[in-house]
């Protein structure tokens, strides 16, 4: 048996909780019940209180009745809510959490349930769950679904996804696979004009004897593996693509934030790296690129993508950028630059060949980089198979000199 928390504004969403707390106990689970409202009066009876919610979010409810606007009661009650459930986590009391609402309840919830680690069954029925999720989901694993309806009272249609929602959950919560890592996990990063290169890569590693994960570096890729490494499961990196630093920088769609490339080095891990794609910065449709990138090289890299390529000023910028970030590194680390191409792109003979820029960018790295970094250049692109082997090869040689 299984418990399962139920988080819901008790006062509004009454009925939709006692429907799925009900699902949840006919799935031989048990649901524990936490209320996240303020106002009205709660139509069943929770496990947990919003007088208790609100006191671990450091506020007497009584004191949030006072002046009860949503801007300042939900962050109180967002608060005490990931207070409490994460306590429950740390005390495996808890197998999974549900929940249901609108703008202001996915807002809630979602942000309790990122506060949960990755492989712990969280499930959001939300309305706003067919639009852009990236703001509630992020880099975590939350399953959203979308409600069609709106949740306000019970019908057949909203009955039918809240059950299936109840049954996702408590199917989740019964999955045997724990999250078991009896060797270093090696995490890399990649894009798809750099995939020759990680699936090489990989394939090296995994016959060391070496279990991998890969992150499409898509802005959330490289954060969810940095978030891993703060978590103690990601033991070494292969960063092949660092673009996100790029994207950040100039607007593209692909940008992290400014801890990327800044985690490996601060938690002295062993770390190969490469410069794939730092000369692309990622825009939509063409229509949609930004004035001063108009009259950019330009490629389509699908319908809805389109890659700008950077000039020689602005790789130079990124370098400054990459050798500061990096400059956080503890250990030794390898930094290996293929001279004739950071992607399938910029080869010779395709549209973004440029080596006059790409020569700026080693200058300035050779110039800043930590000296706690060596630099390895290699007269080929970077998804030659040869180049993907060696920057293998060196990750190992720095695994085994940090954890034999």
């Amino acid at each position: 048996m299984k418990c399962i928390v139920v988080l819901g504004t008790l006062d509004t969403k009454g009925r939709e909780v006692e429907f799925v707390q009900q699902e949840i106990n006919s799935r031989g689970h048990t649901p524990l019940v936490i209320d996240t409202g303020v106002l009205g009066k709660p139509t069943i009876d929770p496990d947990i209180h919003r007088e208790e919610v609100a006191r671990r979010g450091g506020t007497f409810l009584s004191e949030l009745l006072k002046n009860p606007e949503r801007e300042r009661a939900a962050p109180v009650m967002a608060r005490g809510a990931r207070e409490i459930v994460a306590e429950l986590n740390r005390q495996n009391k808890i197998h999974g959490i549900i929940s249901m609402g609108g703008t202001q309840g996915t807002t809630l919830s979602t942000e309790v349930m990122r506060a949960l680690p990755v492989g712990f069954p969280k499930v959001m029925v939300s309305t706003m769950a067919s639009g852009n999720t990236a703001p509630f989901v992020d880099i975590k694993d939350i399953t959203m679904i979308f409600s069609v309806a709106d949740i306000m009272g019970l019908n057949p249609i909203t009955k039918k996804i809240l059950s299936n929602a109840a049954g996702a959950v408590c199917g989740m919560a019964e999955s045997r696979v724990e999250i078991r890592i009896e060797k270093p996990l090696v995490g890399i990063t990649t894009v798809g004009i750099t995939t020759q290169c990680a699936l090489k890569a990989q394939e090296v590693l995994e016959k060391h004897g070496y279990e991998t994960i890969v992150f499409h570096a898509v802005g959330t890729g490289g954060r969810a593996m940095e978030d891993l490494i703060k978590h103690g499961h990601i033991k070494a990196v292969l960063d092949i693509a660092p673009i996100e630093v790029t994207n950040e920088m100039f607007g593209g769609l692909l940008a992290a934030n400014q801890e990327r490339l800044t985690v490996a080095g601060k938690h002295n891990l062993p770390q190969v790296i490469a410069p794939g794609a730092i000369a692309v910065n990622v825009h939509g449709i063409p229509e949609s690129i930004p004035e001063r990138f108009k009259d950019r090289k330009r490629v389509r890299h699908s319908p809805k993508i389109t890659n700008i390529r950077l000039i020689k000023e602005e790789q130079e910028a990124v370098a400054h950028e990459i050798a500061r970030r990096l400059g956080h590194t503890l250990g030794p680390a390898v930094f290996m630059i293929p001279t004739k191409g950071y992607d399938y792109y910029s080869t010779e003979g395709n549209c973004f060949w440029e080596p006059e820029s790409d020569r700026a960018f080693v200058q300035v790295l050779r110039n800043e980089l930590s000296v706690n970094f060596t630099i390895i250049e290699r007269d080929t692109d970077i998804n030659d198979q040869a180049f993907a082997t060696e920057m293998a090869e060196k990750l190992i040689e720095l695994m085994e000199m940090k954890y034999r």
